[in-house]
């Protein structure tokens, strides 16, 4: 049954939206956090185990030092305070997917927190404060057989696979964000593309949100316009692409305000949600902190990172995505409006790769934002999937600024790059596309023209020489659009004495 919704500016105009996103980060170190079973995504079930991933008894755990200096790249990044001394904690639950019954994780005292970051939404910027990062252990996956949904309720059985327990996770948690109502879903969403961004500078996760290395869990709760008192929150839980947490948080506020509007209460739980339908439907009523019984890890001694390592990493941080934007739009001199383009195409670092071959970076956005972009949403794919690299991309232009090709052979040639046909040059020879750059040639085409369109030399004679534009479209197609038209037209110009 589907829960009623309020028309979204209705629900704003009685309630104000309050967030808290948590987003897990799984890591790509070469082993697990606690042992040194392999990482790599979609292995055979459950080849990937020994008895500590399992929590065999006698098994005793050893912290993965290169996913140490991970979190401490990610808060240190995040603008966060790096802890002197912290420790691992046992969160206590039973749950299939967690082989020891508890999952080894970060509470009260996480190696990153008090951080902040700030996202653009509509030109205007938003503050987002970092209650901590923490490091704990992902949980295995499992899998429910035998149902309409793939979920628990309905399904014949459930299948468990353990490869994914114990790998390296971060767990990102903002502190209490409230910004004007119909900016919430936009800022959600615009802050987890912003930390996949940044995590990717960092080189510590492949962020990849179709595999599950990057989760958002949109903790969302109203309250009457203009009160100061919370509402009752839920958790929308594994959300895996940036599209869904705006549209989650978008839905969970249209629910919530139909509940409250109608007398109700919104229940505190975890909810699911539903990509093909747009929904969130309850999972379990949420638990609070003291329920999960945390006490200290007794097999794991502290992590105290030196100040001279912190430092060390520090100084080894990539340049901030956003600055680097900034940087690279003044570089470039490219608008607001262009960059956003560029950004929201997912053309920046091809971009980057083909200005550093020598191209123009106007030149190249063309080519990347035109040619390919049309050829990828025609295709269904990604740009990085068309098969066309920047040095291709470097090798047309150069053709171009050469004069060997013109815009519209170009784009030719970038049709028979997409469909593997060779290299430009060898497209270029295949489909007979180079410019024709002997005058002789160009002269006779003119000469015909020139014949079949006496009106046409007419009105250029009686001081109408804009007139000569249709002369120029006639020799061009004439010679099949191989011809360099600016070469044409001060042939002609020549010829008409112009």
């Amino acid at each position: 049954m589907t829960a009623a919704v309020l028309e979204i500016d209705d629900a704003l105009a009685q309630y104000d939206p309050v967030m808290g996103l948590e987003v897990h980060v799984e890591l790509n170190t070469r082993s697990k956090m606690f042992c040194g079973c392999p990482t790599e995504f979609g292995a055979p079930p459950n080849t990937q185990t020994c008895p500590v991933c399992l929590g065999l008894p006698g098994a005793l755990p050893v912290v993965n030092a290169r996913a140490v200096e991970s979190a401490i790249k990610i808060g240190l990044a995040l603008n966060c305070e790096i802890a002197e001394w912290c420790r691992f904690a046992r969160k206590n639950y039973f749950y299939p997917d967690m082989p020891k019954n508890f999952q080894t994780s970060q509470y009260d005292e996480p190696i990153a927190y008090n951080g902040w970051t700030e996202v653009v939404v509509d030109g205007e910027t938003y503050r987002i404060e970092i209650e901590r990062a923490h490091m704990e252990e992902d949980t295995g996956k499992s899998t429910h057989v035998g149902g309409a949904t793939g979920r628990i309720h309905g399904a014949s059985h459930s299948l468990v696979d353990y490869n994914r327990a114990g790998i390296p996770l971060i767990e990102i948690v903002t502190k209490t964000i409230e910004v004007p109502g119909d900016k919430a879903a936009a800022v959600a969403k615009a802050y987890v593309s912003m930390l996949r961004d940044l995590l990717l500078a960092l080189g510590v996760s492949d962020v990849r949100m179709d595999q599950g290395s990057l989760r958002c869990d949109a903790n969302v709760s109203l309250k009457p316009t203009g009160s100061a008192t919370f509402g009752t929150r839920t958790e929308t839980k594994n959300v895996n692409s940036f599209r869904s947490v705006e549209r989650a948080v978008t839905y969970e506020i249209t629910r919530q305000a139909a509940v409250l509007a109608s007398g109700g209460k919104v229940v505190q739980e975890t909810r699911h949600w539903h990509e093909d339908t747009g929904i969130t439907t309850s999972g379990r009523e949420k638990s609070d902190a003291e329920d999960y019984r945390y006490f200290p890890e007794p097999d794991l001694v502290p992590v105290a990172p030196s100040r001279e390592w912190v430092e060390e990493i520090r100084s080894s941080l990539p340049e901030a995505p956003t600055l680097r934007r900034v940087r690279l739009q003044e570089e470039w001199g490219f608008t607001d409006l262009e960059m956003r383009d560029v950004v929201n195409g997912n053309a920046l670092e091809p971009i980057v790769a083909t200005v550093e071959l020598g191209v123009t970076p106007t030149a190249a956005k063309k080519w990347w934002l035109g040619e390919l972009a049309r050829a990828a949403n025609e295709s269904g794919q990604e740009l990085n999937a068309l098969g066309v690299g920047p040095a291709e991309v470097a090798e047309v232009q150069k053709l171009v600024d050469a004069g060997s090709l013109n815009d519209k052979l170009a784009r030719q040639v970038f049709d028979g790059l997409i469909k593997g046909e060779g290299t430009p040059a060898e497209i270029m020879a295949k489909r007979g596309l180079a410019l024709v750059s002997d005058d002789s040639a160009l002269i006779e085409a003119i000469d015909r023209a020139i014949a079949a369109n006496p009106d046409v030399v007419e009105k250029v004679n009686s001081g109408k020489p804009a007139a000569a534009g249709a002369l120029i479209g006639a020799v061009m197609k004439d010679m099949r659009g191989q011809a360099d038209a600016a070469k044409v037209r001060e042939l002609l110009n020549a010829k008409l004495g112009i």
